[in-house]
């Protein structure tokens, strides 16, 4: 078992990975000769992800998403000291993602914009907008406990996981943003000071993540 400091250190690394290069991608599409739309964030959130689970599973169990988190801790397959950790160091790392990506892309475009900050269509409330986001991450965290916490899975890293993302986001991008995870959602609403509905990305994926995780858990994986 890895030393829990290496733990956190993956966690919040990963984290910080999938929000500098995610919200990257939104802040970059306005730049000349970038050519890419809802295909292309899908995209690079889907592989983003799915290499910073692969390169953090054997260390911290890859899980990269406070919904994730709680989901793996409402059945015990996680304590809660370790949780809470867990969380912790995912939200530093979405912080931290933020802000590098606010330092190292041009001044006036980062001043102006809300680096990658998910935001809720017109036609969405917080309450349908949390539901929406509670969908989509059931079937994030269902790729994870059907791949990664499964023991007879096939061992196909984080890729699986990352594939979610992708389709998620191509149904959902333009209505909740399609986050599915409240880091990716805090990092750069803490930056940016943009706070508009954010109990969505907190709310949704968290019982998206604990509905699944109960269902997989108590029904489809028991023995």
């Amino acid at each position: 078992m890895q030393k829990m400091a290496s733990r956190l250190t993956a966690e919040a690394l990963g984290t910080l990975g999938l929000i500098y290069f995610g919200c990257g991608v939104i802040v970059a599409k306005p730049f000349y000769g970038a050519g890419y739309g809802l295909e292309g964030i899908a995209l690079v959130h889907a592989i983003i992800l799915g290499v910073m689970i692969t390169a953090t599973m054997s260390v911290s169990g890859g899980h990269l998403n406070p919904a994730v988190t709680i989901g793996l801790w409402s059945i015990k397959r996680i304590g809660p000291r370790e949780a809470l950790l867990y969380v912790l160091a995912q939200l530093a790392g979405g912080v931290l993602g933020a802000l590098l990506l606010k330092y190292t892309f041009p001044t006036g475009v980062t001043s102006i914009g809300t680096l990658g900050t998910p935001e809720l269509a017109n036609s969405m409330n917080l309450v349908t907008g949390a539901t929406l986001e509670a969908v989509l991450t059931f079937f994030l965290m269902s790729a994870v406990m059907g791949t990664a916490v499964n023991p007879d899975a096939p061992k196909v890293g984080g890729f699986a996981i990352g594939l979610v993302l992708f389709f998620d986001i191509m149904i959902a991008g333009t209505l909740t943003g399609a986050a599915m995870n409240p880091a990716r959602a805090f990092g750069p609403a803490l930056v940016t000071g943009t706070w508009y509905a954010h109990p969505v990305w907190w709310v949704g994926p968290i019982v998206g993540a604990v509905v699944a995780g109960q269902l997989w858990e108590r029904v489809i994986l028991k023995k």
